[in-house]
């Protein structure tokens, strides 16, 4: 167990077969041991897929909007590097790649339901109701993966001399970056909100 637990792949890769083991024994006793890969299987796959993502990419987001921007100005000066130049870094791969592969799941599970043009649309041509809640969770998501690869973090890799950049254009980098965090943040809320009332509205 612990050559699992360890490693952080070891783990990653416990957990999916644990995931695989769940929905064989899901399958056995719902269809009569048969399983059945149909449209609604990778459905719900790549629903899977999408909230997985999401959580990573949000409770990323949540880490450096609750903890690590808050904390920063109460770390010694010569500490700081620890975080600028390993934990940051690190925390920025991983967050901005779950924002792609949350966006590419969510549009992937879209179409897979057909909801896609009509969400995208607010629901126009549909008259409303559910279709739009998911649009506007949509467009949200889509504003905040938006603000991470074009703003976030372009900014971060001048903040955190990734890139060349003067002290005065760091220091301008690093609140830029700061404040489309948290505008992040703040639309996470109603996007979360979105998403669930969605689900719930059958």
């Amino acid at each position: 167990m612990a050559a699992i637990l360890t490693s952080l792949r070891n783990t990653v890769l416990a957990g999916f077969v644990l995931a695989i083991i769940v929905l064989i024994v899901m399958g056995l006793v719902t269809t009569g041991y048969s399983l059945k890969f149909d449209s609604g299987f990778w459905k719900f796959v790549v629903r899977w897929l999408h909230v997985l993502s999401g959580v990573l990419w949000i409770g990323l987001l949540y880490y450096f909007n609750f903890v690590q921007i808050p904390n920063m100005p109460k770390i010694p000066d010569e500490q700081k590097p620890a975080v600028s130049k390993v934990i940051a870094p690190a925390a920025l791969f991983w967050f901005r790649w779950a924002a792609m592969s949350t966006i590419i799941f969510g549009i992937i599970l879209a179409l897979l339901s057909g909801y896609f043009v009509n969400a995208v649309l607010l629901g126009i041509t549909s008259g409303g109701g559910s279709t739009t809640i998911i649009g506007i969770g949509m467009w949200l998501g889509t504003i905040m993966w938006f603000n991470v690869w074009f703003v976030i973090w372009p900014n971060q890799k001048v903040a955190l001399g990734l890139v060349e950049g003067t002290a005065d254009q760091k220091k301008a980098a690093a609140r830029k970056a700061m404040l489309f965090s948290r505008t992040n943040t703040m639309l996470s809320i109603p996007m979360l909100y979105c998403m669930i009332a969605y689900q719930n509205s059958y």
